[in-house]
């Protein structure tokens, strides 16, 4: 799998995928590099990272999406991977994500060394778990 930044030329593709963010807010995380496409050998578009600031100061993964077909094969672990060096060497120390408590991405998180740190409760929602970990 390659990692690479989005670029304009993949707005409608991640405008008719990522279902989870405004639609004006697209093509700006695409200028800032806070989108990441991951491409499988045959250069198809297998998923993509999205990812913002909490508090503005700590990256925090608001999406991570790997095509059915290739998950269970390492490559969300890799893609984690990737983006906390990129974090790591940009001077953060912490990173950031959650997932809502009755999906199995939680497990997936703490086995990549995430640790509970809060929740989030609204109203009709399941509960948020927030996750942190340190990148030092």
């Amino acid at each position: 799998m390659r990692i690479i930044y989005a670029t304009e030329a993949d707005y409608e593709y991640l405008r008719e995928h990522d279902q989870h963010v405004l639609e004006n807010l697209i093509a700006q995380k695409i200028c800032q590099n806070e989108i990441y496409l991951f491409k499988s050998d045959n250069d198809d578009t297998i998923g993509w990272m999205r990812y913002g600031y909490f508090w503005d100061n700590t990256p925090f993964m608001n999406m991570i999406w790997i095509d059915e077909s290739y998950r269970g094969k390492g490559f969300g672990r890799t893609a984690i991977r990737f983006w906390e060096e990129e974090m790591k060497q940009r001077g953060f120390k912490l990173a950031m994500t959650s997932t809502l408590s009755n999906e199995e991405a939680q497990h997936f998180y703490r086995k990549s060394g995430y640790r509970d740190s809060g929740c989030l409760l609204l109203e009709r929602e399941p509960l948020e778990i927030i996750f942190t970990k340190n990148l030092c």
